[in-house]
């Protein structure tokens, strides 16, 4: 097996649609490079003509600091790290398949430069971090709620929590309705969000350009919905993005009440009911809302009964990089 880089054009040919994350497509990509103070690189390990592991990085060269990054930080992007699809489901075959595609990146990337900093977080789907583990990397589990529309919207309901049921009963009742929007809804749900953080005193680091272009470049991978009054105002929105195998809950949501109600509730079961009624994607069932990590947050998301599923932060360790962190805050600037 080789370890090779590969341009974003050949990237796009070796990667195969069922495995991929929503920030691994090559469109997505191409977005995060032009915004990013940082140089796409593609690496893929390759057995003959096949193809069996992808992993995106992006490489800054500071006058102190080296980073990686997997996915660059301030781009709103939840995970993005290796994808390890080998060409045998055996066991033996998987993980040195896994390993000698993380050896092979890691000496590419020369990650033991003690000036250099590697930051990777992985997917859901990437569930064997020990490579990086014994490559001298520390490892740190995180968590997101997955909600599977596979057995109908009957069982998904079913599933809610009884207050977030009677949140949603309550919306349906109201005279709001839920539409998938255009180019200026985006940019209200965009606005909105912005000033949802100002209103905490939180940095928001998303340009509208950047969410203008990224939801452009994906197509029908990316979807707008909005709630609207009677009279047509807007009243809160979200952006959910596409990969092959599942939605995510991106941008928005933020705290809006008409006549008295919650309208969360009934944008989410939107995005839920068209992942059975007209997904951008056959087959597609699972919402993936973005994050258990936060306790005030998981006390609303855990009402949506979805499964709690584990991802991994991957960071080189090393006296230097602990040093670098401490002086510069370059750890902050990474969560």
């Amino acid at each position: 097996m080789e370890v090779n880089e590969l341009t974003l054009d050949e990237y796009a040919d070796a990667l195969p649609s069922t495995v991929s994350e929503a920030f691994h497509r090559p469109a997505a990509l191409r977005t995060v490079d032009r915004y990013a103070d940082a140089d796409l690189r593609c690496f893929a390990a390759q057995k003959g003509q096949q193809t069996v592991g992808l992993l995106p990085v992006f490489v800054s060269d500071g006058r102190l600091v080296r980073t990686v990054m997997s996915p660059p930080p301030s781009f709103g992007i939840p995970h993005m790290g290796p994808l390890v699809f080998p060409n045998s489901p055996k066991r033996s075959k998987v993980e040195s398949v896994n390993g000698r595609f993380t050896e092979g990146v890691l000496d590419h990337l020369d990650v033991d430069d003690d000036r250099t900093l590697a930051r990777l977080v992985c997917g859901p789907g990437y569930d064997d971090p020990r490579p990086y583990d014994w490559n001298g990397f520390s490892t740190t589990a995180s968590f997101t709620y997955c909600v599977d529309a596979a057995d109908g919207l009957d069982e998904v309901r079913t599933g809610f929590s009884r207050s977030l049921r009677r949140e949603l009963g309550d919306a349906e009742e109201s005279a709001a309705v839920v539409e998938r929007g255009d180019r200026a809804d985006c940019r209200f749900v965009y606005e909105d969000t912005a000033a949802r953080y100002a209103d905490q005193n939180e940095p928001f680091g998303l340009s509208w350009g950047y969410v203008r272009d990224l939801t452009a470049s994906l197509g029908d991978h990316a979807r707008t919905y909005v709630a609207r009054a009677p009279d047509g105002e807007r009243l809160t929105g979200v952006i959910v993005l596409y990969s092959d195998d599942r939605a995510y809950f991106w941008l928005g949501g933020t705290r809006s009440e008409y006549e008295g109600t919650s309208l969360n509730a009934l944008l989410h079961w939107r995005v839920i009911e068209d992942l059975v009624d007209d997904p951008p994607v056959e087959g597609l069932t699972t919402y993936d809302l973005m994050g258990a990590n936060t306790e005030r947050l998981c006390q609303y998301k855990a009402k949506f009964g979805g499964d709690l599923v584990p991802y991994y932060s991957l960071e080189s360790e090393g006296p230097a990089m602990t040093a670098a962190k401490r002086a510069y805050g370059v750890l902050q600037r990474l969560k």
